[in-house]
């Protein structure tokens, strides 16, 4: 095996190759040894087999069997799906070759996983296009609906056509940006068209209409989309693993709102010309003998907008009252969240032995386990599982929080038939664990759900940093004292701070040297006796096996022995181990983990269901400020976990903030070219949080950083009502009409379309709020929509009556003005 050098000639170069290298383990054991003048073989005097490691290494145990796990990747910009059937056709074909008792088993198949999440959303999809059909043809009728209908397939075709140009695949965040977007893409067409249905109702031809809809919506609405689509810009420029997780929103949600856009003022007309009726919308507007807006309906309504233009403080102050109450909601009674936990069916088992144990011990504790889930009623919610012995499960889901080679820790991966099955499966092992009798007390066990976003690891953390070890830890004790004491957290633990046992040889050096035995050859002499060192490598196939060295079993398990070994000398002589040194047992610290070069100790727990760790973060974190106060130098307290991440996240987004005010301050000058109406826009932008607060309060959903998400695009949907209400205000006014009658007049023209863009955006929303990752977005948005859209008919006319002091006109100037 030792190279042994080449000739170099002028054409050639000739490699030297010498027999005698090993090729089985009887070639072995004839090795000659020579010893005291006389010639031995190998196999005389030594025990010469073959076998695997010992120590074990991490190994794969699937359904109980010891296994060799393949991980397979995808390419990037390769399809899964497709992946996953020819990696099904291949494995069947390979199974048909395998020799008998050797089977191949899927322990996690993403493209199953990735394929059940397509049909859902799909589906999703398809509920929130019918959802949207329905609104546009039961508020709009049948010619007017079938316009808008045409828009959606078209918005969706080019939507899907540029996000294969610039590269967006197909994902849980893309279909569900689609959902969030279809609610909104058809905003444009339905303002464009609902247009041309009033002037053709007042007599308008139909070319008039299409071309006046053009003309005085497009610039409007291109502003509003603009903004809406500004509104997710900190979701896509975040830098933050929670933001590169979500970026596809803002991207997928942008280019939907631009194509819309584009859709309404080309095509929405040009369908309107050819699919509506002149003539019979404005004899059906005849037969009525009243103008559009003055129908009782619409009446009703201009004496509301009337009225709370009349007592415009009252509505402001309530509105603001409101608004206050909203912002005390969500600091108290609405839980905080990072991010909500997977839908996907597999569950974690992590088995954590005490520092120092061996992977034997680990493997034993994780058998305990497996017949656990051989048993009948655990076994009827499993479809497989597979366990991990030594380190993690390789990372078959992005957000795996993945562990550490470490001989005393097991993980086992489970997946169960549905959701159903997960929780009960859950809720039987926790049971099983937490028996009374003490079976597992000797380990520490975590059986936990698959987490959605930037992984976390364990929910509540407060990291100890210090220098001095002994200081550190008792500052670790004590704030695990206080974790203990809140009734939402279970298993509170350490990631370090256990002592691991030790054997200490403390050597007689004068001795030693006397002898010719040096430290450092007496450390290579046990390590070689007792964990064996290899000496060479033999060739079997196209395989090298390590040949390792080492004393027998029972010299090498009985501890008792060590003292007994015989240490070779200088003058050839052996003398006992315990002549040359003093043996003692200890215990010392096995890891010492640092962070930013401090040693650091993190105190962590699980939550009781029902609980989300922001919230019980922020019930402890105040009670380690008497600890704070008492620190040493160089020693402080901080905070970590999901808390942590998640203030990462909403950094993240908050460092994009300005940006997204700059964009959309711009936007508003360009379109209203008035300070004081940019400003009265801007207000009414956190407005939704009033319906947001109702909505979650309610439902009882956490406020996480998907639902955080939701509430910024939320501000963006807003400003595109109030932006184009304050334009058509400010457009009556320029052509000669009264303020007050402006500000009316323009809001029971605007009460229609606003209405129905946002209930199409509200009801678009109800598949997602199936889903356990879009649901919080979802609910927020539709209680802040909700609220936001009434207040943007009444509150923002009450507010611009106010900031310009607009005063009733007399009745005969206002009948004249009304006919609008």
């Amino acid at each position: 095996m030792t190279p042994a050098g080449f000739y170099e000639t002028p054409s050639d170069r000739v490699r030297i190759r010498v027999s005698g290298d090993f090729k089985s383990q009887e070639s072995i054991r004839e090795i000659g040894i020579q010893a005291d003048g006389r010639l031995f073989r190998l196999g005389d005097i030594a025990t010469v087999e073959r076998g695997f490691a010992d120590p074990p290494t991490p190994r794969m145990r699937v359904q109980g069997q010891e296994a060799v796990g393949i991980a397979i990747a995808m390419n990037k910009g390769g399809d899964v799906i497709q992946l996953g059937d020819r990696l099904r056709a291949e494995t069947e074909r390979l199974q048909k070759q395998l020799p008998l008792g050797i089977d191949m088993h899927v322990v996690a198949d993403q493209p199953q996983i990735v394929r059940q999440s397509m049909n859902l959303f799909m589906s999703s999809l398809a509920e929130a296009v019918l959802i949207v059909l329905a609104v546009s043809f039961l508020s709009l009728g049948l010619r007017t609906g079938a316009v808008v209908a045409l828009s959606i397939p078209l918005v969706l075709a080019v939507t899907f056509l540029l996000m294969a140009i610039f590269g967006i695949d197909l994902q849980r965040i893309s279909l569900g940006a689609l959902v969030i977007s279809l609610g909104l893409l058809v905003d444009d067409a339905i303002i464009a068209v609902e247009m041309m249905v009033v002037k053709m109702e007042q007599g308008w031809d139909r070319f008039r209409a299409a071309t006046f809809a053009y003309t005085s919506t497009a610039f409007p609405m291109l502003t509003g989309t603009l903004i809406t689509a500004v509104g997710f810009m900190p979701v896509g420029l975040a830098r933050s693993g929670a933001g590169e997780y979500t970026f596809s929103i803002f991207a997928v949600v942008s280019i939907a709102l631009l194509v819309s856009w584009v859709v309404a003022v080309l095509f929405t007309p040009y369908l309107g010309y050819l699919l509506l009726d002149a003539e019979k919308l404005h004899h059906q507007a005849q037969q009525h003998e009243e103008e559009t807006y003055q129908t009782p309906f619409y009446r009703r309504v201009r004496a509301t907008i009337e009225w709370s233009l009349r007592h415009r403080w009252l509505v402001i102050a309530a509105t603001l009252i409101a608004f206050a109450a909203a912002l005390a909601g969500l600091g108290l009674g609405v839980q905080k969240q990072f991010f909500p936990a997977s839908s996907r069916p597999e569950l974690l088992v992590d088995l954590w032995l005490p520092n120092g144990a061996s992977l034997k011990a680990t493997e034993t504790a994780s058998r305990k386990v497996e017949a656990i889930l051989a048993e009948p009623e655990m076994k009827r919610s499993i479809k497989y599982f597979a366990s991990y012995l030594g380190n993690g499960s390789p990372r078959f889901y992005l957000p795996l929080d993945q562990q550490l080679f470490n001989d005393n820790f097991a993980q086992l991966v489970i997946t169960t038939h549905d959701l159903a099955a997960r929780e009960d499966l859950k809720r039987r092992l926790e049971e099983r664990f937490a028996d009374a009798g003490g079976e597992w007390s000797s380990l520490r066990t975590r059986v936990l759900r698959l987490e959605n976003g930037p992984p976390v690891g364990f929910p509540v953390v407060f990291r100890v940093s210090g220098e001095d070890l002994g200081e550190l830890q008792q500052l670790a004790a004590a704030v695990a004292s206080v974790m203990r004491a809140n009734p939402h957290l279970k298993e509170v633990n350490f990631d370090w701070n256990e002592m691991g046992k030790m054997i200490r040889i403390d050597i007689d050096q004068d001795r030693a040297r006397a002898l010719g035995v040096s430290s450092q050859e007496l450390s290579a002499f046990l390590n070689s006796m007792l964990t064996g060192v290899t000496v060479t490598q033999m060739r079997a196939g196209d395989q090298l096996v390590d040949v390792v060295a080492r004393a027998a079993g029972d010299e090498r398990s009985r501890i008792s022995a060590l003292a007994d070994i015989n240490i070779h000398t200088s003058s050839g002589r052996y003398v006992p181990l315990a002549q040359l040194a003093k043996i003692s047992f200890a215990l010392e610290d096995t890891v010492i983990a640092r962070r930013n070069r401090l040693p650091t100790v993190s105190v962590r727990a699980d939550l009781l269901d029902g609980m989300q760790a922001p919230a019980v973060t922020a019930q402890i974190d105040p009670l380690l400020d008497a600890l704070r106060a008492q620190l040493p130098p160089g020693f402080r307290i901080e905070a970590g976990g999901a808390s942590e991440e998640s203030a990462k996240g909403e950094n993240s987004i908050k460092a994009v903030m300005p940006l997204m005010l700059v964009g959309v301050i711009t936007l508003l000058m360009i379109q209203l070219q008035n300070v004081g109406r940019m400003l009265l826009v801007l207000l009414t932008a956190p407005l939704g949080l009033i319906g947001v607060a109702l909505a979650l309060l309610i439902f009882q959903v956490p406020f996480g950083f998907v639902a955080n998400l939701g509430v910024i695009a939320l501000s963006g949907m807003i400003m595109r009502n109030s932006v184009i209400l304050v334009d058509q205000i400010e457009q009556d006014e320029k052509a000669g009409k009264p303020a007050w009658e402006a500000i009316i007049g323009s809001a029971v023209r605007r009460f229609r379309p606003i209405m129905l863009t946002a209930a199409a955006a509200i009801l678009a929303m109800i598949p997602l709020t199936r889903s356990v990752f879009w649901g919080p977005m979802a609910v927020a948005i539709m209680g802040g929509l909700i609220v936001a859209t009434l207040l943007t008919l009444w509150f923002l006319p009450a507010l611009y009556a106010a900031c310009y002091r607009v005063r009733p006109v007399d009745a005969r100037t206002a009948g004249a003005a009304a006919k609008v």
